[in-house]
């Protein structure tokens, strides 16, 4: 018989989910080196990554115009290379309402040759919690719309035409304005511009990279968590689905920013941080739960803390006081605990796969590993400690994770369906060898039930012939030996045990709940001896309905019954006209004799000793029959009642 984890195997259902995971890791390194990876340099595209800086106060923040003129603009431009990356002075009161400062940076475009095709901007990212705006010789080229904290958190490349139509000539220099709270910090990358045909494809693949894929990834994710929501429901005594669930929720809020392609919310910016932040520490202690009971441990108070710690930072950062927008600022500060409960959690996670020494144990603390590092690396990066042209890895984690927690439910599902095979097929063999045991039981029990009835009816022939056939031999024996019977007498009293003996034979027959057939067998039989005597009988017998229980022994009783009766009127009663008849009603069949003889009384015939009565009698009670006895005008009246259910 073959094992269901070899079917598997056949059929390589065990193998996809680490082919899955190895192609997902190829395709990570391959973002990572796209994302660190410089575009070729190409005749139509030029390398912008020159600029001068110049910063003003809040105090002397001017207002977003269509036209917007740089040499109006006080102070020393500075020269800086791109990617820059600064950090500006806190103004008084920033830490409850900050100001905006404003950072501009001013590139000179290099001459591209004159051409009627389209030329744009490509903006890898900017990064600040602010606003950005674009202008080529002083006219606004684009402008972002979203709130300085949806910017903070959303950083897109930029894709920008340089022109309307091909016949307007192309801006000679570009002027960047960053709108942006004193006291933080804010980055912006190089720049290229050139034929659109040359840039849109890279940064169209950037976008997919870098947005579209983990949002497709986590999508997908959802839908595998509101599947093991639906599954909790109905197997509420597994709550690794509602875990899975949750963590798929989590995941999803946590990385609102990066799937959302617009530039307003529909939810105030204070409520949108307080979810992200939130969602995040809340992922983490459902995934500690989820470790657990996958390594099948119990950290009860490390768990009991991170809920505690979950459910303070929840109300802490509730969006009810008045410190927005100033916790925009101080929102990666908070991420330090998350991190630090996220170290030990993937410490311990560690330890226990390696104890546990299980695959799908190891798989998760492995994305646990490497998931870690991948926020840790981010945090730094909304810091801008790190190179900010690269791409934020912490999506490609929520990937990894999608993989592995769909290769550990895949896992179950396929470990439960194998254990359900080997449960059918253990009980296959059992109900095979339980139909073994009864068949050899029911073979023994019909030897002994044949052994049985053999033995019954053997015993029963033997009590018939020694009643009926032994004792009116005995009798016949002990009057010829007084004299007292002449040779007609005799010949008559061997051809009525000749009967007897013949009846005892037909009872043995099979006559399949007929009575009717039992009767025929009676009439044959008796026929000649009324014949004899005399006696004309009128078959009057009509259709009755089967009698279930009658089998050889019920028949011979019956048999036996009507012969007493046939004897009884041949002997006593003086009768030339016998009459046997049928009749039925809905709980029994009445088989009647009647006779136009003498009749009899029946209290003075038992009060006499009758025995062929009392045999009658016994007979019909063994067989859970009646005999009902009647006089008429013109005789005697027997009728035996049948029941058609014993």
């Amino acid at each position: 018989m073959t094992s269901p984890g070899s079917t598997y195997r056949r059929h390589g259902l065990t193998a996809w989910p680490g082919s899955m995971l190895l192609m997902l890791l190829a395709l990570l390194l391959l973002c990572v080196l796209l994302a660190h990876a410089r575009p070729a340099a190409a005749m139509a595209v030029q390398h912008l990554d020159q600029a001068e800086m110049l910063v003003t106060p809040p105090s002397q923040s001017r207002p977003l115009t269509s036209v917007f003129d740089a040499t109006t603009l006080p102070g020393q431009w500075t020269p800086v290379s791109l990617p820059h990356r600064f950090v500006l002075p806190a103004s008084p009161g920033a830490a409850v309402t900050p100001g905006m400062a404003t950072v501009w940076y001013r590139l000179a475009l290099p001459p591209l040759p004159a051409t009627h095709d389209e030329i744009s901007l490509h903006l890898l990212r900017w990064q600040a919690a602010g606003q950005l705006a674009v202008y080529g010789d002083g006219k606004l080229l684009y402008r972002s719309r979203g709130t300085p904290t949806w910017n903070h958190f959303r950083h897109p490349a930029l894709f920008i035409p340089l022109r309307d139509t091909p016949e307007e000539p192309l801006p000679r220099s570009l002027l960047i304005r960053l709108d942006i709270y004193s006291g933080a910090t804010g980055a912006i990358s190089s720049l290229y511009v050139g034929d659109s045909d040359d840039i849109y494809p890279r940064f169209v693949l950037r976008e997919w990279l870098e947005y579209q894929l983990p949002f497709m990834m986590s999508a997908a994710f959802l839908a595998v968590g509101l599947f093991s929501f639906c599954v909790w429901l109905v197997r509420r005594q597994e709550p690794i689905y509602l875990l899975v669930f949750i963590i798929a929720v989590c995941t999803i809020t946590r990385r609102w920013h990066f799937f959302a392609s617009l530039e307003s919310l529909p939810i105030s910016d204070q409520w949108f941080g307080w979810l992200t932040y939130n969602a995040l520490n809340w992922q983490i202690v459902a995934l500690q739960f989820f470790s657990c009971l996958l390594h099948k441990r119990d950290h009860r108070w490390f768990n009991r803390g991170m809920m505690a710690f979950s459910l303070v930072m929840s109300a802490a950062t509730l969006p009810l006081s008045s410190l927005q927008p100033g916790m925009v600022l101080l929102k990666p500060m908070l991420y330090v605990g998350p991190i630090l409960f996220a170290i030990v959690m993937v410490v311990r996670s560690v330890i226990d796969s390696w104890r546990s020494r299980s695959l799908e144990a190891c798989l998760l603390a492995g994305w646990m590993t490497t998931s870690l590092l991948f926020g840790i690396y981010d945090w730094f990066k909304v810091k801008n400690q790190f190179d900010i042209e690269g791409f934020y890895l912490t999506p490609y984690s929520s990937m990894m994770m999608f993989i592995v927690i769909l290769y550990i439910l895949f896992r179950r599902y396929v470990n439960a369906i194998a254990e359900a095979e080997r449960g059918r097929q253990t009980l296959a063999m059992r109900l095979l060898q339980r139909e073994a045991e009864l068949a050899e039981s029911y073979e023994r029990l019909r030897d002994v039930e044949k052994a049985q009835t053999l033995s019954m009816e053997r015993q029963r022939m033997m009590q018939d012939m020694h009643d009926v056939l032994g004792l009116s031999l005995i009798g016949a024996l002990r009057r010829v030996e007084h004299g007292k019977l002449d040779e007609h007498e005799v010949a008559q009293i061997l051809s009525a045990c000749i009967d007897d003996l013949k009846l005892a034979i037909d009872s043995l027959e099979p006559v399949d709940a007929d009575l009717l057939l039992l009767l025929a067998t009676l009439r044959f039989r008796l026929g000649s001896r009324l014949d004899a005597s005399g006696i004309t009988l009128l078959w009057q017998v009509d259709t009755v309905p089967p009698l279930p229980w009658l089998d050889p022994r019920h028949a011979l009783h019956i048999l036996r019954i009507l012969q007493e009766a046939l004897g009884n009127i041949i002997k006593h009663t003086g009768a030339s006209e016998i009459a046997v008849s049928t009749q039925a009603d809905e709980r029994s069949v009445q088989v009647v004799v009647r006779d136009n003889g003498g009749g009899f009384d029946l209290e003075e015939g038992l009060a006499r000793g009758g025995k062929g009565l009392r045999n009658q009698m016994r007979r019909a009670e063994t067989i859970g029959a009646k005999i009902e006895w009647r006089q008429w005008t013109q005789g005697t009246l027997m009728v035996l009642h049948l029941p058609l259910v014993q």
